[in-house]
């Protein structure tokens, strides 16, 4: 086996051997080959190269949402550890460990006009749970040392200053996996390397680095018999769930909440959760209230004493609203890490797991008797019931294109969500409890989706469907430009000719600087893409062939495939927005 020559290369691979990090993705790039080669010659490590590092980074992601373990990304210098930004972001919001290891040159080849150089350390700085810059060796390339950083070399022999460097390193790399694993923060480490950088050597020179033991950490009672006494006297209790990981919630939990008539239980596309009393599609739950002449009234009544949240962030628009102006007397997040004041009310974060909160509790609990539940259902059943009548009377369009997409896929598939519109109209639907739907909700952007796609479908025992628009796709295009797309692997495209969701938004009007800078339209469609890339592509633009693609798009192929449905792109944000007119009427008309 070749190790690098240089120590601190050798040093960052032991330590990702030591933490269990088995996942490298690698962009292409001279200054990292040190890394590429301690990678890429050991067994233990899955490599990937992905040459785009924006695409790399989403890659990782997906990687890593899948496992729930650190993944790897590493680059060459320069601009390149700058494209991982984007993809860090989504991961400091969305509790994915991914560890950026970027090659840098000698700090005194910074800012004198050396090429692809820019200041490095600690570039991802607020949104990074540990950043650190590694002390350079001394031991290799020492005559670059000796004519541009001799002061290095004044502290004692070459061997102390060396072992001195050695110790630094391992100290920095220790608390950034640590980091990486125990506190799920992306982390950044940045290793200078000076030529030559492709020299190996058959024998390592760093011995084995061994893993801290840390002792078990003992898990305190979560709750005391005053929260138990507020949930247990409260008529109105209200429990929404985020983005949440499939199959982390107990059933029998799920189950206690679901009986409980005092208790409210609202859940999204990304929470995984289901029960027939849970509610899902929350802002077709909130739309009608918001059209009554006694709003307010209505929504008074409603406020929650306990709000109840877990899981990650939150996409329905309407619920934050409703609990920032109605907000709950007492509102508890649930998260062993970290709590988010979504709704400027929290007044506790109880760090444990769901599991090991509902299991202390529920038990003493007796469900009190309460018409909480039985009001919110009245409007639940009314609005399913509307909705049904309006999705069957509106012609093609991207709200019935989603109806029909999503009823044809298969049970048990992984569903990955594109932002913007695409998450939004799949909560307009409900879901087959056998799927298990992820989406980049961290930061919530259109860049990303595809790659974070891809990369997760590799760690995943069943198929993946991404479904995403069309700006998000072609943003994203480059994810496609890899080896490791899976033969069934699934694109569901909605393409509109532009940003449809901006239609939707208020401030919209028709006029050319909108088109052109607001929704983007354009006349493009993934036809060539599929082609360069070696999809399968089929493209559909009405109902009946909508309907009628479906029999053959999942069944098995040699090659991914992709579907690309064309709406109206002037028609599907009056459909849109009348929905939520039209379920109101079940209000109104009473």
């Amino acid at each position: 086996m070749k190790y690098s020559s240089i120590p601190v290369a050798q040093t960052v691979v032991q330590y990702c051997k030591s933490y269990g990090v088995k996942n490298i993705i690698i962009s292409p790039g001279s200054r990292n080959a040190p890394l590429t080669i301690g990678f890429s010659e050991d067994p233990y490590f899955s490599c990937y190269s992905i040459v785009d590092e924006r695409c790399a980074g989403f890659f990782a992601l997906g990687i890593a949402q899948q496992l729930q373990e650190p993944v790897v990304v590493t680059c060459t210098s320069g601009s390149a550890l700058l494209n991982y930004y984007a993809a860090v972001a989504e991961a400091f919001y969305s509790q994915i460990p991914i560890i950026v290891i970027s090659a840098d040159r000698p700090f005194y080849k910074i800012d004198v006009g050396d090429g692809q150089t820019i200041r490095q350390d600690d570039v991802f700085h607020r949104h990074i749970g540990y950043s650190t810059h590694l002390k350079q060796d001394v031991i290799h390339a020492t005559d670059r040392i000796v004519r541009y950083a001799a002061h290095w070399l004044h502290k004692g022999s070459l061997e102390m200053v060396q072992a001195k460097v050695q110790a630094n390193n391992e100290i920095e790399l220790q608390q950034a996996f640590e980091m990486a694993v125990d506190s799920k923060w992306p982390v950044h480490i940045n290793v200078p390397f000076e030529e030559p950088l492709y020299a190996t050597s058959t024998q390592p020179s760093v011995s084995a680095i061994k893993k801290k033991e840390t002792g078990t950490r003992t898990i305190l009672k979560p709750i005391n018999d005053e929260h138990v006494a507020i949930w247990k006297n409260a008529s109105k209790k209200l429990v929404l769930v985020g983005v949440n990981y499939p199959d982390t919630v107990s059933q029998r939990f799920l189950d206690a909440l679901a009986d409980d008539p005092s208790v409210i239980v609202l859940t999204e596309t990304t929470s995984n959760l289901h029960h027939p009393n849970f509610f899902p599609s929350i802002d077709s739950l909130i739309a009608p209230i918001e059209k009554l002449e006694t709003t307010e009234e209505w929504f008074t009544s409603l406020r929650p004493q306990v709000l109840l949240t877990f899981g990650g962030l939150i996409v329905s628009k309407k619920i934050k609203a409703f609990l920032r102006e109605f907000k709950p007397d007492h509102h508890w997040h649930v998260d062993p890490l970290r709590a988010y004041d979504t709704f400027f009310c929290l007044s506790h974060h109880f760090k444990v797991t769901p599991n090991q909160f509902l299991k202390e509790l529920l038990p003493t609990n007796e469900p009190l008797q309460s018409d909480y539940y039985s009001t919110w259902a009245r409007i639940r059943h009314g609005y399913e019931a509307k909705r049904d009548e309006y999705v069957e009377t509106i012609p093609f369009s991207d709200m019935k294109a989603f109806h029909i997409s999503l009823r044809y896929i298969p049970n048990g598939y992984q569903l990955q969500l594109a932002n913007s519109s695409t998450v939004r109209y799949a909560q307009l639907f409900d879901l087959d409890a056998s799927l298990k739907v992820f989406c980049n909700r961290g930061t919530s952007g259109i860049d990303g989706s595809t790659s974070t796609a891809i990369g997760a479908s590799l760690h995943c025992e069943e198929p993946t469907v991404l479904i995403t628009g069309d700006l998000s796709f072609f943003y994203d295009s480059n994810a496609l430009w890899n080896n490791y797309m899976r033969n069934d692997f699934r694109i569901v495209l909605f393409n509109n000719q532009g940003g449809g969701i901006f239609r939707i938004l208020p401030g919209k009007e028709e006029s050319t600087n909108f088109e052109r800078f607001f929704e983007t339209k354009h006349e493009m469609n993934a036809a060539h893409l599929c082609h360069m890339y070696g999809l399968e592509y089929h493209s559909v633009g009405n109902e009946e062939a909508l309907e009628n693609v479906f029999e053959d798009f999942y069944k098995k192929s040699e090659r991914p495939k992709l579907l690309e449905i064309n709406t109206p792109r002037l028609l599907n944000n009056k459909i849109l927005l009348h929905y939520f007119d039209f379920i109101s009427s079940v209000f109104i008309n009473r």
